[in-house]
């Protein structure tokens, strides 16, 4: 059975679907878009991702349907796809609709789609390489979640050509920054540490719930920068996103890290799924 999406308001065949040959979004990159889970059919932390998902529109002069809207249409093609249990993506995009084939926005309405899909487990520790590209901290899009996602799709093929599960970005400082969908946080010397917003790594909405839980638990962490060289000489690091959770690294360019999970990363998985049983929308 073909997939069932939410398309400006309409569920549909994803068969059904026609999006503009000249929509922004396929013709420049002119899109937002918010990856959510669902456990058990219902969207975690719904309420931030969509905080993001205006605000990065906002950044693209994108405007957002408003969130009963959303939430609605996660649910029904959560529905209508069978993902009331266990866990599944949700995706939301919105793009600038169909404008000229070139930058200058056109006056048609924004393309809204809404679609989910199963999701597999990620392994339970990921390898990753430092790519040699960078981020550009001063960009315009810079901590903006958009549709634009080239850099990350070369990166990524790198990482898999080296057998590994994500690359990492540096900024054009040196600075550690990101992964391709994940932020970073690493142990240096007893410490836990991630790069700050001002690296141009992406606000990650499990970034901020870690940094939340770490206050919780009473865990020191701090965000400032650092080189990207410091992540291999880490004695634990992990990666966090929405659909990897906490996931744990256990190699940084073939070079094994001391723990895998170490002490520091059990504690805060413990607390994120304590988290997750506790509050769908914290």
């Amino acid at each position: 059975m073909a997939a069932m999406v939410w398309m400006n308001g309409t569920l549909c065949s994803a068969e059904e679907v026609r999006i503009s040959p000249f929509d922004h979004g396929i013709t420049v990159g002119n899109g937002v878009f918010e990856t959510l889970i669902s456990y058990e059919g219902r969207p975690f932390a719904f309420t931030r991702h969509y905080r993001r998902l205006t605000k990065s529109a906002e950044a693209m002069g994108l405007t957002v349907r408003d969130p009963d809207a959303l939430r609605a249409a996660s649910a029904l093609v959560l529905e209508a796809n069978n993902f009331r249990a266990g866990r599944a993506r949700i995706r939301i995009t919105v793009t600038g609709g169909p404008a000229p084939l070139g930058s200058e926005r056109g006056m048609a309405e924004e393309t809204t789609l809404v679609a989910a899909s199963a999701l597999a487990d990620w392994d339970t520790t990921e390898s990753v390489v430092v790519v040699s590209c960078t981020r550009n901290e001063h960009g315009a899009l810079a901590g903006v979640k958009t549709t634009s996602y080239g850099e990350n799709v070369v990166a990524l093929a790198r990482a898999r050509k080296e057998s590994a599960g994500e690359a990492i970005f540096s900024n054009t400082k040196g600075d550690l920054c990101e992964g391709t969908g994940s932020n970073i946080f690493l142990v240096s010397r007893g410490n836990l540490i991630t790069p700050p917003l001002s690296s141009g790594c992406l606000p990650g909405v499990t970034r901020a719930l870690v940094l939340e839980l770490c206050e919780r638990e009473k865990v020191m962490v701090t965000e400032r920068a650092v080189p990207v060289t410091s992540l291999h000489n880490s004695s634990e690091a992990f990666l966090t996103s929405t659909t990897r959770e906490i996931h744990p690294i256990r190699a940084v360019d073939g070079r094994n890290l001391p723990e895998a999970p170490g002490r520091i990363t059990l504690l805060l998985q413990g607390a994120f799924q304590r988290l997750i049983e506790d509050e769908v929308d914290p």
